[in-house]
């Protein structure tokens, strides 16, 4: 299950709850607008998550497979355009479905 982004775009960050079964787990993306690193807390530990970002019309921009450690996540963008995106985060443990801004 896909949990829905919440609104918000302020400089301290926005939240997202993702369902898991049994239970809501918080999303933290910051900073919202970004410029180099997109932090995501609050996220399962795993040694294999499938990140994707994709820019407004759904191409994705960016694609790696990274551990996710201490429940955190930081994804470099200083090769992004400025706009809007859609961090998707997929592993065994959880779906996460958020988006951030670029500067």
């Amino acid at each position: 299950m896909i949990g829905n982004a919440q609104s918000g775009n302020s400089e301290s960050g926005s939240e997202v709850i993702t369902q898991q079964p049994g239970a809501e787990v918080k999303v933290k993306v910051f900073p919202n607008p970004a410029t180099n690193v997109v932090n995501i807390l609050g996220l399962k530990d795993t040694s294999k998550a499938d990140i994707a970002i994709m820019d407004i019309y759904g191409n994705i921009v960016l694609a790696h497979q990274w551990a996710i450690r201490r429940n955190a996540l930081n994804i470099p963008i200083s090769t992004l355009e400025p706009g809007a995106y859609i961090i998707r985060i997929h592993s065994d443990e959880q779906q996460v479905r958020t988006k951030f801004y670029k500067q």
